[in-house]
């Protein structure tokens, strides 16, 4: 790992809270923070309707579709999130099923949805894997992307886990 994705996996290491990655919301070291603020000229950002979110193609993909969907701002990885961060995760969801179905993929039952649970995030900026077909996920990508693994955790998972902590306090 190199340049921006080492400094990501640092930051993801010391564990960015869900907030804020500056005064603004930017975080001018975080490539993802760039991308949605239009400042990496290689990556082309999809029609997004939610204002506070972007989505581009992942530049490893693993599958046919394969996009990530993230917040505007700057948070931090899915552990930092709080149960207040729920909609956010929905809204996350809605916009991938649309970027697929805008792609022409619309059989949403063969969507993997996710985020890698830390430390396995490269990016220490909060996003959602959309990946679709599920079905034809090769070898590598089925276990990067497992559910119920240490290492990955469904959307679903994800809103569940913080509608428990909730509950619980």
């Amino acid at each position: 790992m190199a340049g921006p994705e080492a400094a990501g996996a640092a930051a993801a290491a010391e564990g960015s809270e869900a907030g804020n990655g500056g005064r603004d919301g930017y975080d001018g070291k975080c490539v993802f923070c760039r991308i949605a603020r239009r400042e990496e000229p290689g990556t082309t950002l999809l029609p997004c309707e939610d204002e506070d979110l972007v989505c581009f193609r992942d530049i490893k993909p693993g599958a046919p579709h394969h996009y990530l969907v993230v917040p505007v701002k700057h948070m931090g990885n899915c552990k930092t999130l709080k149960s207040e961060h729920i909609p956010l995760v929905k809204r996350m969801m809605e916009v991938g099923k649309a970027v697929l179905q805008k792609n022409n993929f619309s059989d949403l039952n063969d969507v993997r949805m996710g985020f890698h649970w830390p430390p396995f995030c490269s990016i220490a900026h909060l996003h959602l894997h959309v990946l679709a077909p599920a079905s034809q996920l090769g070898f590598f990508s089925r276990l990067y992307y497992r559910i119920n693994s240490y290492w990955f955790i469904t959307a679903e998972q994800l809103i569940e886990r913080l509608q428990t902590e909730n509950a619980a306090s």
